[in-house]
């Protein structure tokens, strides 16, 4: 199921994606009927995915490094069974997440292009 679903958010344009939603359909339907009508109610937003460059579109689908994070702030709550209150909770998290940081290296396949291509698509954000 999950290549199925790949080949749709991966696909080069709308119209392909659409198309392979079509043969996901087909496929998944009958055992997963509620995929693809979330995919179907939620395509005017998500077709606007098509109109950024194929490069950051693979940064947006990515989901990896959000994956990684969540796994290791719940490594630091997950080791205390019991907090003080809200603020001992928030400042194991705000520790872990200085931690985390540290270990941030990987680089971006391709970051100028990208870079260039945010600064033409999202000038207002980035400059400020």
């Amino acid at each position: 199921m999950a290549k199925d679903l790949k080949a749709i958010y991966t696909a080069k344009d709308e119209e392909t994606g659409r198309k392979n939603l079509t043969i996901f359909k087909e496929k998944w339907d009958k055992k997963y009927p509620y995929v693809s009508l979330s995919w179907e109610r939620n395509w005017a937003e998500l077709a606007t995915f098509w109109g950024y460059p194929p490069e950051i579109r693979r940064l947006i689908y990515t989901t990896n490094p959000i994956e990684s994070f969540n796994r290791n702030v719940r490594k630091y709550t997950k080791t205390k069974p019991v907090f003080n209150g809200e603020d001992s909770l928030l400042k194991s998290v705000f520790l872990g997440v200085q931690n985390i940081e540290k270990k941030w290296s990987t680089k971006i396949d391709n970051w100028g292009i990208i870079y260039s291509q945010l600064l033409i698509l999202k000038e207002e954000i980035l400059k400020n």
